[in-house]
């Protein structure tokens, strides 16, 4: 089987052979995995001289094989002092590493070290293919096939976000009112979950109609918690909690009844919704919202290319005021501040008021912010944005400042 160069050098070293269309495959993959023109020329910056010596981790190893279970920002933390500088670290493989979403289990890096600066070149791995000078790839017939973009690294640890990114919905005021509602159930049951029927209306004397050509689903959820500007004080939207999911069976109709006199009236018969997932049980009077097409998500971790002044609103699924690594928090900033999915900001730490008591007056003093940690955005809309806490010091709180972390 021909195969694109690129390709060839990416199913040798990680051993993950598509039988047919291999080339499409990873083409298709690195146009859903888009590059900027600002990491490239970077990349293409670094790949010219290297990276000085003083930007390495102080103990970056000379060689290191990524194993199953590793992260591009493992791998950016492992060789540079500042994982999101990933731009750097894919130039210093250029030749060998055409995208650097492209990145599989069983490659080996070796890093060299030559007149004050370091690159990074693509060495020999464990495999099970052979790819002749024709460009032929022999496969052994102990390999295991799978589809070739399954293997490849994922930015962060899917375990840490995966259940986050279908939960929170992010609503203003307006679509919050709008939102259809479960009016009942049936048998006059008190919480439904997995299985039931309900019945739902819309709101503002708009129908919950079935008119669309595909299945409607919806997303089920309570408790619209105010997200404040920990500043302003301003309501940037409302997070709504998720508790199931449902889907539209018949829409809204009207029926004519007779009333307690034996008069005609008309009734309003409303949606009949069956309930398909359930996160915890539903309840009279939780509200519904379309359920989202599904994106394919991407995660590069960069830092902002303009100034950064923003503050955490909110530790998610936490009564909490505190938040410890690994843990997803609301920040004030979104996509209108042109914050956007991987950009890293520095977590600062409010510095203490303090009285100086080496001076007679005894001066208030504030002492400087300290950096505290790193988060990563993983989720935006248009004034909120969620972000994962990479790694911290100390206890970050909610009304801790961000800034960019260069």
């Amino acid at each position: 089987m021909k195969t694109h160069p690129m390709a060839r050098s990416t199913l040798a070293i990680a051993a993950l052979v598509a039988i047919a269309g291999a080339v499409t495959s990873t083409t298709a993959l690195a146009q859903k995995y888009p590059i900027t023109n600002a990491q490239r020329d970077t990349a293409n910056q670094v790949a010219q001289k290297g990276v000085p010596l003083s930007e390495l981790a102080a103990d970056a190893p000379d060689s290191y094989t990524i194993k199953s279970g590793d992260t591009l920002w493992d791998i950016s933390k492992l060789f540079l002092k500042n994982p999101w500088r990933w731009p750097e670290l894919w130039g210093m493989n250029l030749n060998d590493i055409k995208n650097p979403h492209l990145i599989y289990p069983g490659q080996r890096l070796k890093l060299e070290r030559k007149n004050g600066m370091a690159t990074l070149r693509m060495g020999g791995g464990d495999t099970t293919t052979s790819t002749s000078d024709s460009g032929t790839v022999r496969v052994s017939p102990r390999t295991r096939i799978e589809a070739l973009p399954d293997g490849a690294l994922p930015t962060l640890r899917p375990s840490l976000i995966e259940a986050f990114l279908a939960e929170p919905i992010i609503v203003d005021e307006e679509g919050l009112r709008a939102a259809p509602r479960i009016v009942s159930a049936q048998e006059n049951r008190v919480l439904l979950t997995r299985g039931d029927r309900a019945y739902a209306r819309g709101q503002d004397g708009t129908p919950l109609m079935d008119d669309q050509k595909q299945q409607q689903f919806f997303r089920v959820f309570r408790n619209a918690t105010p997200l404040k500007d920990p500043g302003t004080g301003e309501i940037l939207g409302y997070e709504a909690q998720y508790v199931g999911k449902a889907t539209l069976v018949r829409g809204e109709s009207t029926a004519q009844v007779e009333s307690s006199e034996g008069a005609p009236s008309t009734a309003i018969v409303p949606a009949t919704i069956d309930i398909i997932g359930a996160k915890e049980e539903m309840r009279v009077g939780d509200r519904m919202l379309p359920e989202p097409p599904r994106q394919l998500q991407t995660y590069t971790p960069h830092a902002p290319t303009g100034k950064i002044d923003g503050r955490i609103v909110s530790v998610y699924g936490s009564a909490v005021v505190n938040a410890a690594q690994n843990q997803v928090v609301a920040i004030n900033r979104g996509t209108r501040d042109g914050i956007e999915n991987g950009h890293v900001m520095a977590i600062l730490k409010d510095g203490p008021r303090i009285v100086d008591k080496t001076d007679e007056a005894r001066p208030l003093l504030k002492l400087p912010d300290e950096r505290n940690g790193l988060l990563m955005v993983f989720r935006t809309f248009d004034r909120v944005s969620y972000a994962l806490i990479l790694e911290i010091t100390d206890g970050v709180r909610v009304g801790d400042r961000l800034t960019s972390p260069r």
